[in-house]
């Protein structure tokens, strides 16, 4: 057999695609305009990042519709129009460097208002036609779908691109991504990949701080590192059946929300706040710590990316939380191997968007327990 080494393109001649990401913690679109490798040899090249931060009434739709409510199907389209508006700002902000940049496609996440992947579904909340109307650029949207009709989780899907970008011959590495859920991929050092959900990453905190200290998030984890983490709480949080489930498994707000954690503290009004704050962190670096340490405890590296990467006492949490369980790996940033945190996720459904592209699977089995590889997303010409 004949075969021609494939020579690298030139920087020009790599396609161009947006990715943008918004989350569970509902805090705001990240993006990214990126060059991505096509034939081995290129290199992915950042061209320019953008953050748009949600207001604070769209950020209450997107909450309100999180559960059941009084004319769900009005409100929806509302707040998926209002998502391609910011959508729209995001992507123009990429290109304000770039007005003549020929874009390939943008791929956009949506906004998961249910996932429930045990009843055949998942909702990305999202008006991707009237994002490609006002951009003029090909959008690829619905990526969860696809796997989940397929049998799988719909959940996650980034551990294929963590691959691509972070995977290390000869080390095992688990890249951990802490926004409002939680989720892990396993970097085998054999090139095996697997992941899945793990629990809460900051969806928790966020309710809790904004109950009681109206901000939005515990910026640094300061608040978390005044109080002191409690035991008995601790411990009945850590008895969450979905804790112990085997993977494919995901989850999100449908579990993890504020009734379920009043739940949880009956026992315990008499609290601190704070206190309560601190055991959330420790809640969410001990699952992390459960869900590593069950499924590769030979892991060498952790790195996370995430809003959670840039909480100080979590990441300190995290790192005290393998220790105990006699883990020698080293917990640091995604910035380490030279992508910033914040980026990771909007990176990926830039790369997922050009799998659609390339008409190549983007999803992983062993991942979602999908029946097999499937091309993921749905097309809105421009």
């Amino acid at each position: 057999m004949h075969t021609e080494k494939s020579t690298p393109l030139s920087a020009a001649q790599i396609p161009v695609y947006i990715g943008m990401m918004s989350g569970t913690s509902l805090d705001g679109v990240d993006g990214v305009l990126v060059r991505l490798p096509v034939t081995q040899g290129d290199t992915m090249e950042l061209l320019a990042s953008a953050y748009i931060p949600f207001s604070e009434e769209l950020r209450r739709q997107a909450l309100q519709l999180q559960q059941p409510g009084e004319n769900e199907i009005h409100h929806e389209a509302l707040l998926a129009n209002a998502l391609a508006h910011s959508y729209t700002t995001c992507t123009s902000a990429l290109l304000s460097n770039y007005p003549h940049l020929a874009v390939r496609a943008i791929g956009v996440h949506g906004q998961t208002i249910r996932h429930r992947p045990e009843l055949g579904f998942t909702r990305q909340t999202n008006n991707p036609a009237l994002l490609a109307e006002l951009t003029s650029i090909d959008v690829i949207a619905d990526f969860r779908s696809r796997d989940v009709a397929a049998g799988g989780q719909g959940a996650p899907l980034v551990p294929a691109f963590h691959r691509a970008i972070f995977g290390h011959s000869g080390q095992c590495r688990v890249v951990v991504n802490i926004g409002g859920i939680s989720n892990i991929s396993i970097l085998a050092a054999d090139g095996a990949t697997t992941g899945f959900d793990t629990g809460p990453g900051n969806v928790l905190m966020d309710y809790w701080i904004q109950k009681h200290q109206g901000v939005s998030y515990d910026a640094d984890g300061a608040w978390a590192a005044l109080g002191q983490v409690n035991e008995a709480l601790l411990s009945r949080l850590m008895s969450e059946s979905f804790l112990l489930l085997p993977p494919p498994k995901s989850t999100g707000r449908d579990l993890f929300h504020a009734d379920w954690l009043q739940r949880h503290l009956q026992q315990f009004s008499s609290m601190n706040a704070v206190d309560v704050q601190a055991t959330l962190c420790a809640f969410t670096a001990h699952s992390l710590a459960l869900a590593i340490m069950s499924n590769v405890p030979q892991t060498e590296m952790v790195y996370v990316c995430g809003g959670g990467a840039y909480n100080a006492t979590l990441m300190r949490m995290l790192q005290g939380a393998l220790r105990a369980e006699a883990s020698d790996a080293e917990v640091q940033s995604t910035a380490q191997l030279g992508v910033a945190p914040e980026h990771v996720e909007a990176l990926a459904f830039a790369w997922l968007a050009q799998q659609f592209c390339l008409r190549q699977a983007g999803n992983l089995p062993e991942v979602t327990g999908a029946k097999g590889l499937r091309i993921l997303g749905a097309l809105y010409p421009a």
